[in-house]
């Protein structure tokens, strides 16, 4: 046990875990959009809400979202170390890379992961948080023989109100920002850095980080305009 503690506050430790969470979390990110995509169907909720259902029901799913929860606060706490190991040094850095600047969203991925996490807290708090305290209307749809929770309802109040819209779209550009540095990263830390692949993972990393938070903050937005 001694030699794990030792290693999970080590600075390759550190690093390692940062970049295998920040992977795990990348790909629930594409699954989670996929999920939510399901809010733009005109059918009244139905294909959202009876993806909840499945999603909060099926026991395979329920065990991992427990990892995705851990994850995240993994994730979130080793970022923390890592910012504070980072600016302790920074002078020092600074004077060995005398002419290499930084992008902003390398000198600042604590400031991007800290609002993330308190936009995450607020959506967890409006949704997740509801349908679990059981505050969520139920619904019966034809086909169904059970009544499932109206989360698509919810969602609905939600984005209709201007300052909530908002607010998701500033998270998903402090997404973007995020995405932009961090999923090259991950893969550099892995050791995949090399003259051939890196300009490939670049690229893919680009557009992912355009593309998720792209998908996520249309989805309030329509509500808004369009629904």
């Amino acid at each position: 046990m001694n030699w794990f503690l030792r290693f999970f506050t080590s600075s390759i430790g550190r690093k390692l875990i940062m970049s295998l969470t920040g992977l795990f979390l990348i790909v629930f990110l594409v699954i989670h959009l996929i999920g939510n995509l399901q809010l733009l169907n005109d059918d009244n909720g139905l294909s959202f809400n009876t993806y909840a259902y499945f999603m909060t029901t099926n026991g395979l799913i329920k065990t991992v979202s427990y990892g995705l929860y851990l994850f995240i606060l993994l994730h979130a706490f080793q970022g923390i170390l890592i910012a504070k190991v980072n600016k302790s040094s920074r002078k020092n850095r600074y004077v060995s890379n005398q002419g290499q600047v930084a992008n902003w969203e390398s000198r600042n991925m604590a400031i991007l992961g800290i609002l993330i996490f308190a936009f995450l807290l607020m959506h967890m708090g409006d949704f997740w948080l509801k349908m679990k305290m059981g505050q969520l209307d139920m619904v019966k749809y034809d086909g169904y023989d059970h009544p499932v929770k109206d989360l698509y309802g919810r969602v609905s109040i939600a984005f209709n109100q201007l300052w909530i819209v908002a607010i998701y779209v500033i998270g998903q550009i402090a997404l973007y920002l995020h995405l932009k540095h961090g999923f090259a990263s991950a893969f550099q830390t892995l050791g995949w850095n090399h003259p051939k692949y890196t300009p490939l993972i670049k690229s893919v990393g680009l557009v992912y980080a355009i593309l998720i938070p792209l998908g996520f903050a249309l989805i309030p937005l329509y509500i808004y305009f369009v629904k």
